[in-house]
């Protein structure tokens, strides 16, 4: 939430953080079981130590690099805007004033129904769109994206 903090402007304030759904952690804890899997095995087969060596430490960096996007993501709303800041190193943000929101629609795929996930897409006025991806509970984001009070 630093970004968001940080780049408020005078009488903006934080209205809701939106939190990834623990579904998106899926492709991390694969590569970690990966690494395990890789580990393990390669004690029943005679490999060499370099080999043992790369089949590890690639999964667990690969898992290391999910973990700090995931980490990166930062999505929400304030009472002027709304915000999606993604990049570990490097920092890319989407921004949309709330006084050019048009719409704002869920898209929730089977698992997503099951489990409680979607994507939440809005649109602005004009060619731009905020996506929020793997987003925790979609209908309350709906509204609360809709219930901000715009000043």
């Amino acid at each position: 939430m630093a970004y968001i903090k940080e780049s408020l402007s005078k009488g903006e304030e934080i209205h809701e953080i939106y939190k990834l759904h623990w579904f998106s952690k899926i492709p991390m804890i694969l590569w970690v079981i990966i690494a395990i899997a890789a580990f393990s095995g390669s004690f029943i087969i005679e490999v060499p130590i370099w080999a043992k060596a790369s089949i590890v430490v690639v999964p667990l960096l690969l898992a290391l690099y999910q973990w700090l996007y995931l980490r990166s993501i930062e999505q929400g709303t304030t009472n002027k805007r709304i915000v999606l800041k993604t990049g570990i190193i490097s920092r890319d943000t989407e921004e949309m004033k709330m006084d050019s929101v048009e719409t704002v629609e869920i898209d929730q795929s089977i698992f997503g129904r099951i489990f409680g996930f979607g994507d939440i897409t809005v649109t602005g006025r004009g060619i731009s769109n905020v996506v929020f991806k793997k987003i925790d509970d979609p209908i309350e984001v709906k509204k609360s994206i809709e219930s901000v009070e715009v000043i």
